[in-house]
């Protein structure tokens, strides 16, 4: 659709004096907040690794450098553009050129949607391994700032990503009832990290190419952290042998879900009568008690540690069971389980706040190249909550993040010798700006 910048709208007002509203006011931007991101991208060198990582596939002179084209539709994305129509337009926008590179005014704009999806479709399957790689990479370059970590929590899980018409890898999940792609994502489950993103296809087990990817993360970082201790904590969808046997052969603890049956709950019934005893006796809403037991299905190669949960509530009886090689005390086991809910929120957030489920490209390698660039958004915007964080403004999510620091009107002029922003006076994200800018010139921050 074409736009015009001649054409203006008409609004009455409650003043007596007509409004006319029309896109003629020039060299504006709506993303006064691309400078913070730009930053954060030059202190990560993100996006400069991600377009080692891509092969070029043009041929003579080009307009474009790679990284440029990896800024561009990363900004974009975390500017919270994610379709890549929008750069038809964006391409022009006067400050997202100068962060990406360009004059705002007389550089040439940048690419245009067809250059971009013809990016997008230009990774292999070997591109995108060395994408990821570059991704943990950041991972671990952040991670050790504060020194090396002696221990680290892998926090896995998966999600699921819509799909519509003949995509590759789309298939229908019966849990989840629909057509879609089932990505695996690992986070830090102390810091929070997001540490990789693998798309998978939609008929995937939970635990579908956990073992292969658990294996080159445990030799990235042991290759680099000798002597770390890592742990590993994941819900039911990953409860199967070959992963217990890959975590004790690599000597990494794990808690891992069970799906509840008939010989578990068996080993539970005790327990929980007792619950329910102790609920009748004191008239307790509830009564949650925890204990364990030796247990082995014949698919495992030896017995394990099952530590079971029962609850007694006012809607009826509760089990849940995991799997072990931790030695805490049950209860106390099974509520640090349960704090790997907290990763289902930051699912949430590279989802809903970086639109991670956006993959609609017919190659399913093209759409986990897209994974990986939302992957890229997402630490973007993270790596300004945590600066943020450390100069004591509450958590947000990164939607919020994105109104509050990102979308602001601003006017972009180029001077002879600078370029200069006027952002919009009455923008309540003014305080995170002179927060940001204060603590830059503030020794050790």
């Amino acid at each position: 659709m074409s736009q015009s910048t001649k054409r203006s709208v008409r609004f009455e007002t409650a003043v007596g004096m007509p409004l006319e509203a029309a896109f003629d006011a020039g060299r504006l931007t709506s993303d006064g907040g691309l400078p913070w991101l730009a930053e954060a991208d030059g202190a990560l060198g993100l996006c400069e690794a991600l377009a080692a990582c891509i092969p070029e596939w043009r041929r003579g002179p080009v307009c474009h450098a790679l990284a440029t084209l990896v800024r561009q539709r990363v900004y974009q994305i975390a500017c919270g553009y994610a379709d890549q129509d929008d750069a038809d337009t964006l391409r022009g926008d006067p400050l997202l050129k100068l962060v990406c590179g360009r004059r705002p005014e007389s550089g040439a704009d940048l690419a245009s949607q067809p250059t971009l999806s013809r990016l997008e479709n230009a990774v292999d399957r070997a591109a995108c391994y060395r994408l990821a790689q570059a991704l943990v990479a950041v991972y671990q370059q952040e991670r050790e700032r504060d020194g090396a970590p002696r221990r680290i929590l892998l926090d896995l899980d998966g999600t699921d990503d819509p799909t519509h018409g003949d995509q590759e890898g789309s298939a229908y999940h019966g849990y989840f009832r629909q057509h879609m792609y089932h990505p695996l994502l690992v986070f830090d489950g102390d810091t929070d990290q997001l540490i990789t993103a693998a798309l998978r296809p939609g008929n995937a087990h939970g635990s579908w190419g956990v073992v292969a990817i658990l294996k080159r993360l445990v030799a990235a970082f042991r290759s680099r952290w000798p002597g770390v201790r890592i742990e590993l904590r994941a819900d039911s969808g990953f409860g199967v042998p070959a992963l217990y046997d890959s975590c004790e052969a690599e000597r990494i603890t794990y808690t891992i879900g069970l799906v509840p049956n008939a010989r578990l709950e068996a080993l539970a019934a005790p327990l929980l009568a007792e619950a329910q005893r102790q609920q009748a006796e004191t008239g307790a809403e509830k009564v949650r008690l925890a204990g364990q037991a030796e247990y082995q299905v014949g698919s495992w190669s030896r017995p394990r540690r099952v530590v079971f949960k029962a609850e007694a509530l006012a809607k009826g009886p509760n089990t849940r069971f995991v799997v072990t090689t931790r030695t805490d005390a049950p209860l106390a086991l099974y509520d640090w389980y349960v704090d790997r809910g907290e990763p289902e929120q930051w699912i949430g957030d590279f989802k809903l706040g970086c639109f991670a489920d956006r993959l609609s490209c017919h190659r399913f390698v093209a759409n986990q190249f897209r994974l990986l660039l939302h992957a890229a958004a997402y630490w973007l915007l993270d790596t300004l909550r945590r600066r943020l964080a450390r100069l004591g403004v509450a958590r947000m999510e990164l939607a919020t993040l994105r109104l509050r620091l990102l979308k602001i009107g601003g006017r972009v002029r180029e001077l002879l010798t600078r370029v200069r922003l006027s952002l919009a006076t009455h923008h309540p994200g003014e305080p995170l700006w002179q927060l940001l800018a204060t603590a830059r010139l503030t020794p050790g921050e």
